[in-house]
């Protein structure tokens, strides 16, 4: 296989030392039967209810694995014949629609060459294709419908994914146009008429969404006239429009479609499925790779620093930190270039049905083929754990299934599943009302202990899977003062949810004695 450029290949390494452990249950291991498929950059699903697995193949097809993991023998859609494959182009990005199963439609996002001569030239596609019966396991080609360009500079820097976000509308990721160091100054112009002439094509409004990610509203049109839009037609008309809050609508030196700007090739990026949360894989130029992370309520129009600031610091820079006033930084970074890192892979927030995997963010390098997977140890603080290696470099996407099942592709044309134990383990708890010493302790079953500090909620993982039960009893008394704290609601089964209606109540018995001698 040959090797894919720049930022198929530019950087990683951790901060700082690991200091969690990976889940000892977890593995990771051949998906589909062992199938190989040619250099698939990602999978997803319909959500749809059928099952089906939609595996990207990079030349420009889309191969199904049904819900019995049969590969099927004829693509859902091939338009490979448009696709153009030049350094780090291709069939980069599939976005279903959410109601796909009624309407039928499938956002992707390719490259073509869009200069008549020898040489080429990229341009990114944004299209819809339809489906008339959307059960069925072919799409249409002919469908194609276009619904914005964007020329590139140079034939890399790419990005590669479009999703749709928890608000319905659909999110595109824009690099800054490629070669190196963004010499044409993309990712910070968000300014149409401050861009400079620069790069292959002419320079046209559409180049300032280089370098962004970009928010377009697709169940609704732009008619003729005057807009923001920096990708509409020549007389202002598009097929899409402007979601009513994106930050920069109806600012006429904006561009009306970007939603953040300041990344240089947002290759990988998700939403975390249970809370919309954006995760961002921002590939680095030469010294440090990024993962940004944008809570689901966020305003739009952050600046992720890009050219001026590399993950959190000045461009190439070890030591300096990053300056620009108003810059996001990565939630995790490392180092471009030691142990064989070279490029980041965005991945998932694990929603899926491994349990000791929830919540974890994982993510890989192209080049060592190492996984990591993150965690929140405080809010906002995020900590890195090596998973392990592949052998050999082209760690190039990651996917999910309607399940949550999370998969690993290769460049390689393997694909791979996490797998792991799939018993849903629940905590057990509830409130505590009365507390005023120090040394409270709650076990359930003899086994799971929990110090109780406060008055209010409390829970406690137990272990427990559904329709084990429980029991929860006092093993140590407050003190200073001393107390007597009793459980109500102390025993019970597990239910399908969380157990949370046990009632700890202290009473101080130095007050009780008191009480008594008043009395008489």
């Amino acid at each position: 296989m040959s090797r894919l450029p720049a930022p198929f290949l530019l950087a990683l390494l951790f901060l700082a030392p690991a200091q969690a452990q990976t889940p000892a249950d977890v593995t990771l291991d051949p998906a589909f039967g062992g199938t190989f498929f040619n250099f698939p950059v990602g999978v997803r699903h319909a959500g749809d209810g059928s099952g089906r697995r939609f595996v990207i193949e990079r030349a420009g097809r889309i191969r199904i694995v049904d819900a019995q993991d049969q590969v099927l023998g004829t693509p859902f859609l091939d338009i490979s014949s448009q696709v153009d494959t030049t350094f780090e182009g291709g069939f980069l990005g599939i976005a279903f629609h959410p109601d796909y199963a009624s309407n039928g439609r499938l956002y992707v996002k390719y490259t073509f060459d869009g200069n008549a001569g020898p040489a080429t030239h990229l341009v990114t596609r944004i299209s819809r294709f339809t489906s008339p019966t959307p059960s069925a396991n072919t799409m249409p080609a002919a469908s194609e419908q276009v619904l914005l360009e964007v020329p590139q500079d140079f034939n890399n820097h790419n990005g590669g994914d479009l999703h749709f976000g928890s608000d319905g509308y659909l999110y595109i990721g824009m690099g800054d146009g490629g070669d190196g160091n963004d010499p044409c100054n993309r990712s910070q112009t968000l300014d149409p008429g401050q861009l400079l002439t620069c790069g292959n094509h002419a320079t046209t409004p559409a180049k300032a969404l280089l370098g962004k990610m970009l928010r377009i509203d697709v169940n609704a049109t732009t008619p003729a006239g005057s807009n923001n839009l920096c990708a509409a037609g020549g007389d202002g008309s598009a097929r899409y429009a402007l979601p009513a809050d994106n930050p920069y609508v109806g600012m006429g030196n904006r561009c009306g479609e970007v939603w953040s700007y300041g990344l240089r090739n947002p290759y990988r990026f998700s939403f975390d499925r249970d809370t919309g949360d954006l995760w961002i894989g921002d590939v680095g130029q030469g010294t440090w790779e990024e993962i940004n992370f944008e809570p689901a309520a966020d305003a739009g129009g952050r600046n992720w620093g890009w050219k001026v600031c590399e993950g959190n610091w000045q461009r190439g820079s070890t030591t300096v930190a990053c300056s620009l006033s108003g810059h996001s930084g990565p939630v995790i970074e490392y180092r471009t270039g030691q142990n064989n890192n070279c490029s980041v892979t965005g991945g998932f927030r694990y929603r899926g049905p491994v349990a000791s995997m929830t919540g974890l963010y994982v993510y890989g390098d192209y080049c060592s083929g190492r996984i990591w997977f993150a965690s929140e140890t405080s809010p906002g603080e995020w900590t890195p754990t090596e998973f392990g290696g592949l052998t050999g470099f082209g760690l190039v996407g990651f996917g999910e299934d309607e399940s949550g099942n999370l998969y690993m592709t290769r460049g390689n044309g393997q694909i791979l599943i996490f797998n792991g134990d799939t018993a849903v383990l629940y905590s057990i708890g509830g409130t505590v009302s009365g507390l005023e010493g120090n040394g409270l302790v709650l076990q359930n079953n003899g086994g799971d202990d929990l110090g109780i500090q406060d008055n209010g909620s409390f829970a406690f993982a137990t272990g427990l899977a559904e329709n084990a039960t429980y029991s929860v009893t006092v093993i140590s008394q407050p003190t200073d003062p001393l107390q007597e704290c009793t459980v109500a609601n102390a025993s019970g089964t597990v239910g399908t949810d969380d157990i949370d209606n046990i009632l700890v109540s202290c009473v101080t018995q130095e007050d009780e004695i008191f009480e008594d001698r008043f009395e008489q």
